[in-house]
């Protein structure tokens, strides 16, 4: 192999590397984003007033 392709080679192996990275970060990030906003929906969805008293006539 001369010394241009295995350049062109390395090159194309760093570029993919490189996108890979970008790739995993931004997913990271969107699953950070997509958990904080579950958080926020199971927050909004408890009534800590409900349940606490039970009405019982026998």
């Amino acid at each position: 192999m001369d010394i241009a392709a295995l350049s062109t080679a390395m090159s194309m192996t760093k570029l993919n590397n490189d996108i890979g990275v970008l790739m995993l970060g931004k997913q990271l990030d969107m699953a950070e984003t997509m958990g904080d906003s579950m958080i926020k929906l199971m927050e909004q969805s408890v009534s800590p007033h409900l349940g606490g008293n039970i009405d019982i006539s026998i």
